[in-house]
């Protein structure tokens, strides 16, 4: 096995859209303008999920577009966008909706994570450029495959995680790149998630199908199932088949920051240390995996430990916070009474001269530790070398951008790098189904070493008929 293929992101996982991506020019504003744009250029966009984050997702790609068709298995949802954008063409099934209106550019992605890949690799089929929600998909094989259809097709991709766009993801990578913590050893990473039912109060009471909804479509590639109000409409991410878990709906948030700064790629080896109540159909309350990448360059080996949801006494699982760290002042709060008090999520990044603290989801408000560090670099801040996403907060904005422009912004969230984020993501929850074992990730064959029973959650078993989707396909 090839170690550096495992620390791969843009430069080198699959050698993906790398003509389209090496354009790196640094502006000397350091910021590409809309107007940069070419004038009065609107693109034919539409929308496969249109509730919830999919209502968000298509307001920010629909700035100066035009929303030409709009999918939706529910009808209410679908009705409730069709009043917002009167022009547009109503569907219930995606397949339908992108053979049919063919001036169909670019497709925003926003379903429960299990329909993500057919709906983005039909869209990449026919040509059209795709904004998928995190994480990509719920299976590894899925986003392998995904990848490889993205670049076979040069169509402009992006990951749906809003951090990415942010100016503090980018000064983390400036401080790190300027040595401003030393050499990276550890990151460690919480969340409270899930805040939905998972292990053994996730339980599947068969129900009636809403009037309103297209159950079997919203199965997508999925196998055969009753329908459940303990699905859908929300609670399908605690469920292996339909959703990711704690770790694949909140890493990609979480660990971006230091994966992008540190060029992390996939881990080469996990051990679930903790799970708590994982059953055959749900993911766990609670757990703790721990993720090496050996030989990173500029850093040596670092780790990366992931913590979430609960312990059985209800109580947060955290990481032990460094002592360099006050944390009254780290955890300030608006209410004085939450000062000092572990945020519902956050991640620092500890090298071997200070601490890079983050109490939030995304890179906000990013704090040096020690304090004294942290005074000289304010003294004579480090310099600005990166450049800054024309659509801060909105990476359908940004992307749509891109597509005028005739090709991705180096610093996008696209498959080259959002790929491997999201691998790394079910890596780790793939370690969950073998709590205590030190697993071996081979990133090129695609296999957990040694382990043929990993199989299973590498790749759905199956595929229902007329859902079977590869690259080799397109």
């Amino acid at each position: 096995m090839n170690p550096s293929f495992l620390r791969s992101s843009r430069r080198s996982f699959l050698k993906g859209l790398t003509a389209t991506t090496a354009s790196g020019i640094i502006l000397p504003n350091l910021l590409i303008r809309a107007d940069d744009t070419p004038a009065g250029r609107k693109l034919a966009v539409a929308a496969i999920g249109c509730g919830g984050k999919g209502a968000s997702d298509l307001e920010g790609s629909s700035k100066g577009n035009e929303v030409v068709a709009l999918c939706d298995v529910d009808e209410k949802t679908l009705s409730k966008a069709a009043a917002k954008y009167p022009n547009a063409k109503l569907y219930r099934d995606f397949r339908k909706m992108l053979d049919e209106v063919k001036e169909i550019e670019a497709v925003t992605v926003s379903t429960p994570d299990h329909a993500h890949y057919p709906a983005a690799m039909h869209a990449i089929a026919l040509g059209k450029h795709v904004c998928v929600q995190k994480p990509l998909v719920n299976t590894l094989w899925e986003a392998r495959e995904l990848h490889k259809a993205a670049t076979k097709k040069g169509v402009i991709t992006q990951m749906g995680n809003q951090g990415h766009t942010y100016d503090d993801n980018r000064v983390v990578k400036e401080w790190i790149a300027a040595g401003v913590i030393g050499k990276v050893k550890e990151i460690h990473v919480w969340t409270n998630r899930p805040i939905w039912p998972q292990g053994k109060a996730a339980t599947l009471k068969a129900g009636d199908i809403p009037a309103d909804l297209d159950w079997q479509t919203w199965l997508a590639a999925t196998p055969d199932h009753s329908y459940s109000p303990d699905i859908h409409p929300f609670k399908w991410r605690g469920f292996l088949e339909w959703g990711a878990g704690a770790f694949g709906d909140m890493g990609c948030h979480l660990i971006d920051a230091a994966s992008w700064a540190l060029d992390l790629g996939v881990p080469r080896f996990a051990t679930a240390t903790q799970v708590d109540d994982l059953t055959e159909v749900a993911w766990p309350t609670g757990a703790i995996v721990k993720m090496e990448f050996p030989n990173v360059k500029n850093h040596g080996d670092v780790s990366l430990t992931w913590y979430e949801g609960k312990k059985p006494d209800g109580s947060p699982y955290l990481p032990e916070f460094p002592s360099i760290v006050e944390l009254n002042e780290a955890f300030a709060d608006k209410d004085p009474k939450k000062d000092g008090k572990p945020t519902p999520g956050g991640w620092f990044i500890v090298g071997s001269e200070g601490v890079i603290f983050n109490k939030n989801d995304q890179a906000k408000d990013p704090q040096i530790w020690p304090k004294s560090r942290r005074e000289e670099i304010l003294a004579k801040p480090i310099e600005k070398t990166l450049e800054r996403s024309p659509k801060a907060g909105n990476p359908q904005e940004e992307w749509t951008a891109a597509i005028k422009n005739g090709k991705p912004f180096s610093f996008m969230s696209q498959f080259d790098y959002s790929v491997p984020l999201t691998e790394l993501t079910l890596v780790g929850g793939l370690s969950m189904h073998f709590a205590g074992r030190r697993i071996e990730w081979d990133a090129e064959k695609l296999e957990v070493v040694g382990m043929p029973e990993a199989a299973k959650f590498i790749k759905r078993a199956a595929y229902r008929k007329g859902w079977e989707y590869s690259s080799d396909k397109i």
